[in-house]
């Protein structure tokens, strides 16, 4: 219990704190992340990276696997094998296996959890911070980031950014900032799935609706009654 309430009092701080940044300003260029929590293959593709490459130091404690099977139809086989390399169960809360001292010791800190990343920070925010990574010696890693300036976070995209095209590069980092956009408010695709339903039922409800007044206004012409034949 004193996990989750730390954890959600970090997140609300996170919150407020980029709330701060945003209403102080900045000079640094945010690129337009262009994602779409309706888009499932990407989701799925950004389940795969983070789970690969971010969540060794990062939790997502307010999600569960079985949640993010649910949601973007992976099966529970798929989640075992390739989303789940702790000894947690299928409905266990997201957690690094990381322990607090090491962190401590190597980055300063222990690595925040991102539940609420995307929507304290923005989708632009970390499609950019993923990709602003550049050397430099004078840092513990040897590199450093044009948005947050001497974060003690490695390039953890280091070998898909040598390996990989621009454009599938940028796809990747698109996925995984989809899926912290997903990850920080999952009702998004109920939200929309309902708001289909019911602006399909408002039209059908417009054309009924249409049809009864036409019913109820035949005998009346010009605002006046008008006798039947």
């Amino acid at each position: 219990m004193n996990t989750r309430l730390n954890t959600t009092l970090s997140a609300m701080a996170a919150l407020l704190i980029s709330f701060n940044v945003g209403a102080s300003g900045t000079d640094i260029h945010l690129e337009a992340a262009n994602t779409d929590i309706t888009d499932q293959a990407s989701l799925q593709r950004g389940a795969t990276s983070f789970m690969n490459n971010c969540s060794g130091c990062h939790s997502i404690e307010f999600m569960r696997y079985n949640r993010i099977a649910k949601d973007l139809n992976i099966s529970k086989e798929d989640m075992l094998n390739n989303l789940m390399f702790n000894s947690e169960k299928i409905g266990s809360p997201i957690v690094s296996s990381m322990p607090e001292k090491g962190p401590k010791d190597w980055f300063g800190n222990m690595p925040p959890d991102l539940s609420l990343t995307g929507r304290a920070r923005g989708t632009d925010w970390i499609y950019t911070y993923l990709k602003s990574f550049y050397a430099d010696d004078t840092r513990p890693y040897g590199v450093n980031n044009h948005v947050l300036k001497n974060a003690a976070m490695p390039d953890i995209l280091w070998q898909s950014k040598r390996d990989k095209s621009a454009e599938a590069f940028d796809q990747e980092v698109r996925d995984i900032t989809n899926f912290l956009d997903y990850v920080s408010e999952p009702a998004q695709l109920i939200r929309y799935r309902i708001g289909v339903n019911v602006l399909g039922f408002l039209f059908v409800l417009f054309i009924l609706s249409y049809l009864l007044k036409q019913a109820y206004w035949q005998d009346v012409k010009y605002g006046k009654w008008r006798a039947k034949d």
